[in-house]
């Protein structure tokens, strides 16, 4: 019987189900969402709550626990110092979980899941970097146009030349 056994085994072995969710939690606080079936983002959301809180003690304990876990220490150093101070306000519920309906291969149910404090700084970086982008090239279209007649008109005035020289 499997009283009290609450993981989610996934059809994976225990080490391969723990390699799994490490890394889906190192995508998750890398990228702050993201695209997974729903049993995974179900199965990785104890996980992620789990380093945030310790992300949030921020002793040297707790940053072991979370490189010996996460396996990577970038990741574990981006937990600490961006991803866990958003949610110091917070009692629980860090992370999100939506529906996104059936995959279209296997029709298996696909979810993401996100962090609720997620910083309002990457989507105005991305705004402001495609606003940016999007003048660079009208500007330069016009400037090949001009270009080009000036060309036509220096090769006439070059066989002008050569027709004089003769």
């Amino acid at each position: 019987m499997r009283h009290r056994r609450n993981t989610t085994k996934l059809k994976r072995t225990a080490a391969h189900r723990r390699s799994l969710l490490a890394n889906l939690a190192c995508s998750l606080i890398e990228h702050g969402c993201i695209r997974t079936t729903l049993a995974k983002a179900k199965a990785l959301r104890p996980v992620a709550e789990k380093m945030i809180g310790l992300g949030k003690r921020g002793d040297l304990h707790a940053r072991r626990q979370a490189v010996a876990f996460l396996r990577q220490k970038d990741i574990a150093k981006k937990l600490f110092d961006e991803v866990a101070p958003l949610s110091k306000d917070r009692p629980g519920g860090y992370c999100r979980i939506t529906k996104l309906g059936a995959r279209m291969t296997d029709s298996a149910a696909m979810a993401i899941i996100e962090w609720v404090d997620q910083p309002a700084e990457t989507e105005a970086v991305d705004t402001e970097a495609a606003a940016a982008a999007e003048p660079v090239v009208a500007e330069e279209a016009p400037a090949a146009e001009e270009t080009a007649p000036a060309k036509k008109k220096a090769t006439k005035n070059a066989k002008e030349e050569v027709a004089e020289a003769e």
